[in-house]
């Protein structure tokens, strides 16, 4: 099915592109993904660090909502200090291909 296929189902919120947004939507959800991917496993402090201008307050809001959205695996060790490590689940693995195309349209429509 194509972008058109969906013009019927009323609310653009309501179509399975409505739903990838709602996932991945916003400034930071896909860099957040995008370094998960480029890294494997990422700690807070290393994301945040990598993101740059984002708050910290921001970063755990966007983390939770990828955790409950089920594309980030969050787990926590029992240590002083406390460390925390970020992965991508399978369902946010199965996003990277849409990701790949993305970069490869920004390679080749960037202006330098």
């Amino acid at each position: 099915m194509g972008m058109s296929d969906y013009k019927e189902m009323g609310n653009v919120r309501e179509t399975p592109f409505g739903y990838t947004l709602s996932i991945i939507g916003g400034k930071w959800k896909m860099l957040i993904i995008y370094i998960l991917a480029e890294n494997q496993t990422v700690r807070f402090n290393e994301l945040k660090r990598k993101l740059g201008t984002i708050t910290f307050k921001i970063l755990s809001s966007k983390l939770k909502e990828l955790e409950a959205d089920g594309m980030i695996i969050r787990k926590e060790y029992p240590q002083i200090p406390p460390k925390v490590e970020y992965s991508l689940t399978h369902k946010a693995e199965t996003l990277l291909p849409a990701l790949e195309q993305l970069c490869e349209w920004g390679l080749k429509n960037k202006k330098d």
